[in-house]
């Protein structure tokens, strides 16, 4: 015991002291148990409503027999549009407790890329927002799939029924198409139609998609067993203390939010406030108002908190704790966490949806200079674990040759595990080229130190991140390359002090053609998810384009054309703590 509380060692202890020996469960059968344990606690805080462990549970059953009660059968998939609103929670864990498996859609997603994925996931029913900021879903669907208002076959794909939610309650439902509280209301009249346990714990639980090598989302297949035990390693290798309170506005259907918040809290009887948008001035009011002591966030929302003028006048005592990863950081911003916002327990993290999530991290006591610097070490996980060690052994072999690297040296980041995915949905090549014997081939490059935390050192593939979204640049210049006037499209990430990254497009001109790249940024924005729209677009000559003697394009030289053409100071800001004033 410290004067702040228990120590990190005795926080582990309790978790242990609760969770072991591991006992797999699925998603719901889970719920059930810590519920039974945490019944009046606060589990869902959103404004001033308050739901506790028990609201939730009921809640969910209620959808759970309500999705039965409609005809949702085990194994069926449900696709689930929503952003971070209360009934997300218990629709999720009614899924599994109907049996079916959950397939979480990103809400910033165009018409024709929400159609790809109804479409590739197999979705029987779709649970969707009806609008969200400048999204309309029922527009969307009218376009994808017209007559989808009725019951039955709709003639897209295997989807057979919609039902909506008016968030906000501006009276944007459909006529004769059911919403998210006559589920509920279908739910109370059934008791008992979803009976629970339908399916195993290593059977999947969630298709959750991810950018591919091909340009095209993949459905990453993950376990109830798996989901669990990389959560539960989680709030182990953090010590989140009894009773812990979490803030973020990361969307729930991304790996991130679901396994570091919506679920991590339940391990130890704690809270989430889930923010449908980011806010850093709502963020400030929520930890204030409910005592919040952890924070969720990617550097971009980290930098918006440390300069928010109210957090001076703001009551931080609360808060310990911040996990702030999914992109890189300058160690100005580390230093300025802790001096600003008084978090003692600062740490990062990396991670792939395919081995369920963050398999490495730093750890709560670990000096600044390492969380600076590293995403820490494969992380240990207690009971969840199979050897009582890390949840996943880590190995870095030569791209080229297969074999492993000198010590200190990069090269790709191999991973196994328990919570390693299944496969990817309906993609069995894609499965064969990612898993080899066991191992996950993550396409990212790091080096190991002499204390066996990683450096992330650059990416074999083409992949960037964005405020924390992986984008992949194909899917990006395969839509330039079809506009008016553009013959060829090529997209970098480049350093930004905001984003973490930000993609740069290269665009060369039909013959004879002038294109105007403020007009195809403004193109991006109206068919691309925001965070794929670039940032920076600029025209080059056809024999302006670095190439191979083969004439393959040679990507990695564009960068230093974007930094003279954007300026160098663009590159070297977000190290600068200029900014930062």
């Amino acid at each position: 015991m410290t004067a702040d509380g228990p120590s990190i060692a005795q926080r582990r202890a309790d978790l242990e002291r609760e969770f072991a020996p591991w006992r797999p469960r699925t998603l719901d059968e889970h719920f059930e148990h810590v519920a039974a344990r945490f019944a009046a606690r606060p589990y869902v805080i959103t404004g001033d409503r308050v739901f506790t462990y028990e609201d939730v549970l009921r809640q969910a059953h209620r959808f759970a027999d309500g999705l039965a009660a409609l005809g949702v059968r085990a194994g069926d998939h449900v696709g689930l549009l929503m952003a971070n609103y209360p009934e997300y929670e218990p629709l999720k864990l009614a899924i599994a407790r109907a049996g079916a498996v959950a397939v979480p859609l990103n809400y910033l997603y165009r018409t024709q890329e929400l159609g790809f994925v109804l479409r590739q996931s197999c979705s029987r029913v779709l649970i969707t927002m009806t609008s969200f900021r400048n999204q309309d879903y029922l527009a969307m669907l009218d376009e994808l799939a017209p007559g989808w208002e009725r019951a039955g076959s709709i003639g897209f794909g295997d989807l057979e029924r919609v039902l909506t939610l008016d968030p906000e309650g501006k009276g944007e439902g459909r006529e004769g198409v059911l919403d998210v509280p006559e589920l509920e209301r279908i739910g109370a009249a059934s008791p008992g139609a979803a009976r629970g346990g339908l399916r195993g714990p290593l059977e999947m639980s969630d298709i959750m998609y991810t950018s591919g090598t091909t340009g095209e989302p993949k459905g990453v297949q993950l376990s109830h067993d798996a989901l669990l035990r990389q959560v539960y390693g989680s709030a182990y290798c953090r010590a989140l203390p009894d009773g812990n309170r979490s803030v973020f506005a990361l969307p729930c259907y991304h790996m991130f939010a679901y396994e570091q918040g919506v679920q991590a809290a339940t391990f130890v009887g704690g809270a989430v406030l889930p923010q449908p948008r980011f806010d850093a001035g709502e963020y400030l009011r929520a930890i204030e108002q409910h005592r919040v002591n952890d924070v969720l966030a990617v550097p971009t929302m980290s930098v918006a908190l440390v300069e928010h003028p109210a957090r001076r006048d703001t009551d931080l005592s609360s808060l310990d704790r911040m996990l702030s990863a999914a992109a890189v950081a300058p160690t100005w911003l580390w230093e300025r966490i802790r001096s600003d916002l008084g978090v003692r327990e600062l740490t990062t993290a990396y991670g792939m949806t395919e081995v369920g999530g963050a398999t490495v991290m730093t750890q709560p006591d670990d000096p600044l200079e390492v969380t600076a610097s590293t995403v820490g070490r494969p992380k240990p996980s207690g009971a969840a674990s199979e050897a009582g060690g890390p949840i996943a052994e880590y190995r870095i072999l030569d791209p080229a040759t297969g074999e492993p690297v000198p010590p200190g040296e990069p090269g790709e980041l191999v991973a196994r595990g328990p919570t390693t995915m299944l496969g990817y949905w309906n993609r069995p090549e894609e499965t064969a080229a990612a898993l080899r014997d066991g191992w996950l081939y993550s396409g990212d490059l790091g080096r190991a130190l002499p204390d066996g935390s990683l450096v992330i050192t650059g990416r074999s593939k083409d992949l960037f991140k964005s405020g924390g979204e992986l984008v992949m640049p194909k899917e990006v210049e395969d839509f330039l390359s079809g506009q008016p006037g553009v013959s060829q499209a090529f997209v970098v990430g480049v350093p930004d002090d905001r984003w973490g990254e930000a993609g740069c497009a290269f665009v060369v001109p039909e013959p004879g053609a002038v294109p105007d790249p403020a007009a195809l940024v403004e193109d991006c924005r109206e068919n691309l998810a925001r965070f794929k729209v670039p940032r920076h677009v600029f025209v080059l000559g056809a024999d302006e384009v670095p190439q191979t003697p083969t004439g393959k394009v040679q990507k990695f030289k564009l960068v230093p054309i974007a930094r003279d053409r954007l300026g160098a100071d663009v590159f070297v800001r977000a190290l600068s703590p200029a900014d930062s004033a």
